[in-house]
């Protein structure tokens, strides 16, 4: 009796406690049936290192880790294997997690009003696959399409042209029997067919170019014409910047070969242009010639007019 009344005082505990830190704040999370799963413990900046932290399955109310610092964790023989513990963030990694393990997980300190972190775990089974078939209702490019699971289906009309496709139904999904969606849905020239839940995927698709040929040739040169411009296009700008490159180069090249000219010109000195083998140019030598007067000392002058002077050249004998 003693007993029950403490367990009862405990959970009395537990739930005052829960409700005072507000723990509705519960974060979903959607795992695949037989995964697993991290939890981790959001530490608030006040946490003290000593602490006590239990992470508490509250649909089976059972207290899966208790955690007391410098002691091992203490886990229930029931989940021995099935759960991780770490003592460093105190993060529950749960194994192999089935329909039972559903619920809402807590992780709080003991003696404190104080609620680390809360999950609600739910469990899903992977989508069953997805048939999508086509069919062409009429001579023009409408199609009438099914989306079909194994507890499902969905109808979809698409009606196209040259440009475009729409029409009754269009994009559709809804939400099959076993809570996933089912959607159909068109993008560019594909239709799909999209069966998903939160943890899985499965898709079919068809191309409308099967089922409406002369469309797709109209598509194939609306898109040829302007992607044949561009590359065109782009051709010429390399080409451009190409020659643009090589012309610049060789005006840098003539430039820098006229100036090394120019700088050689005004360094040498003129040669003189001679005939002369040895290369030294001949040299001339001039001498005065004046008349003759007669006996040295004589003042008398003869009777006809003297030259002013008389110039004689003469050449210097060239070395060997």
């Amino acid at each position: 009796m003693k007993m029950e009344l403490v367990l009862l005082a405990c959970a009395l505990f537990l739930a005052f406690f829960c409700r005072i830190q507000g723990s509705s704040a519960v974060t979903p999370v959607f795992v695949q049936k037989g995964e697993d799963v991290l939890l981790n413990a959001r530490i608030a900046d006040d946490f003290e290192e000593d602490a006590i932290v239990i992470w508490n399955f509250a649909t089976n109310d059972v207290v899966l880790v208790r955690f007391i610092p410098e002691k091992e964790p203490i886990i229930p023989p029931l989940y021995t294997g099935r759960i991780e513990f770490s003592v460093k963030n105190y993060s529950l990694n749960l194994k192999n997690l089935q329909e039972a393990d559903e619920g809402v997980y807590t992780a709080q300190v003991v003696g404190k009003r104080t609620v680390l972190t809360k999950y609600n775990i739910s469990i899903q089974d992977p989508v069953s696959p997805v048939n999508l078939t086509v069919s062409k209702t009429s001579d023009s490019c409408n199609l009438s399409v099914t989306c079909r699971t194994l507890d499902s289906h969905i109808n979809s009309t698409f009606r196209c042209d040259a440009k475009t496709c729409s029409g009754e139904g269009g994009e559709r999904s809804e939400v099959s029997t076993s809570g996933a969606s089912l959607r159909v849905y068109l993008v560019n020239d594909l239709i799909f067919c999209n069966h998903s839940n939160q943890v899985s995927w499965t898709k079919d698709s068809a191309t409308i170019e099967r089922f409406c040929p002369g469309r797709a040739d109209k598509q194939v040169n609306n898109i040829t014409v302007p992607v044949t411009v561009a590359s065109i296009t782009f051709i010429v700008i390399i080409i451009a910047g190409a020659v643009f490159v090589v012309q610049r180069e060789k005006n840098k090249r003539e430039k820098a070969e006229y100036e090394v000219t120019q700088r050689r010109a005004t360094s040498q000195p003129v040669e003189s242009q001679t005939n002369d083998p040895s290369g030294l140019s001949p040299t001339s030598t001039y001498c005065l010639v004046g008349p003759h007067s007669g006996s040295v000392g004589s003042t008398k002058s003869s009777g006809y007019a003297q030259p002013e002077s008389l110039y004689a050249q003469v050449e210097k004998p060239a070395r060997s």
